[in-house]
């Protein structure tokens, strides 16, 4: 693998406000990288600067190749999808000789080709996500970034498009760089996996060493580990599927809130040394009963507060 962009210490600015401080990150040939946090975390501002939209303050980005970016809305001209795609190759300064080859191939790759004499009028949501898509792929970028491709979708077409996306954006020869949604997105296209949190990328690895063994506290909060005890070895956190309502024989604890949701009913249980959430099936402990929980070994994690 080639790193073809690379950045260190790269801060950045938003008006008045710093949003990005001191970045590193590494995007290698032949992987996607899904860059995720929280609303207002940098992500779309890191991306924009990454394409060289917004000029970084501090710090270094060492870009080999070319870079191409499509952002959240598909902005598509009053034309034809064929027509569209054929706009962005004239930009890019494409050869007209590959423009057909190269808009059939991408409409292609994510599920498209009978859209290619459509009006982009006529498109649906999830129909003009696709094409947006195709757009970008038929580019053929060094460097692909991508600010949540998937937004705006319902959970069925976003999950078809998830499917078809995962194949077509795969590349020995590019680096992908994605901003996702959730951690489902990210699981299911990234081979590697940034964390953001108040302008920093704080952890980047694998989905498995990131989701599964944050490396702080703010990380592990931030990828599900919702339940929190203090323990003689320090903070150990816990998933809602850490966390069983046992009949007898378990740690105590009382139930604080319910909430019923999809798989059954979360609760929020008051423990002597923390909290824990745990999801449970109908009819749940009413609030106020007190319970017996037995947990998993959870995480042990570094308290930033401590």
């Amino acid at each position: 693998m080639t790193e073809l962009l690379t950045t260190a210490g790269v801060d950045a600015s938003r008006g008045h406000r710093q949003v990005l401080h001191g970045v590193d990150l590494t995007l290698r040939s032949g992987e996607i990288t899904a860059l995720i946090g929280p609303n207002g975390a940098g992500k779309s501002t890191l991306l924009l600067v990454l394409a060289g939209l917004i000029r970084h303050s501090a710090g270094d980005i060492d870009r080999r190749g070319r870079v191409a970016a499509s952002l959240q809305t598909p902005a598509l001209a009053g034309r034809s999808v064929r027509a569209n795609i054929r706009l962005a190759l004239r930009w890019w300064k494409c050869p007209r000789s590959e423009w057909d080859e190269r808009t059939g191939t991408a409409l292609h790759a994510i599920k498209a080709d009978q859209l290619a004499d459509r009006h982009a009028s006529t498109l649906s949501g999830g129909e003009a996500r696709r094409v947006h898509l195709a757009r970008a792929l038929a580019l053929r970028p060094d460097i692909l970034l991508l600010d949540e491709p998937f937004a705006g979708l319902d959970p069925s077409t976003r999950a078809d498009l998830l499917y078809d996306a995962e194949s077509a954006l795969h590349s020995e020869e590019r680096a992908t760089l994605i901003v996702v949604h959730d951690r489902a997105e990210a699981w299911a296209l990234a081979d590697r996996v940034a964390i953001m949190l108040e302008g920093r990328v704080v952890q980047h690895g694998s989905p498995a060493e990131v989701f599964e063994h944050p490396a702080t506290a703010a990380v592990a909060s931030f990828v599900g580990f919702t339940g929190t005890l203090r323990a003689a070895d320090g903070v150990r956190m816990y998933r809602p599927a850490d966390v069983h309502v046992v009949g007898n024989g378990g740690l105590p604890g009382v139930v604080r809130r319910a909430v019923p949701v999809e798989e059954g009913v979360r609760l929020e249980l008051d423990m002597a040394d923390g909290t824990l959430v745990a999801v449970v099936p109908h009819p749940a402990p009413p609030v106020g009963q007190q319970v017996a929980i037995e947990v998993a070994d959870g995480i042990l994690v570094r308290d930033e507060g401590a």
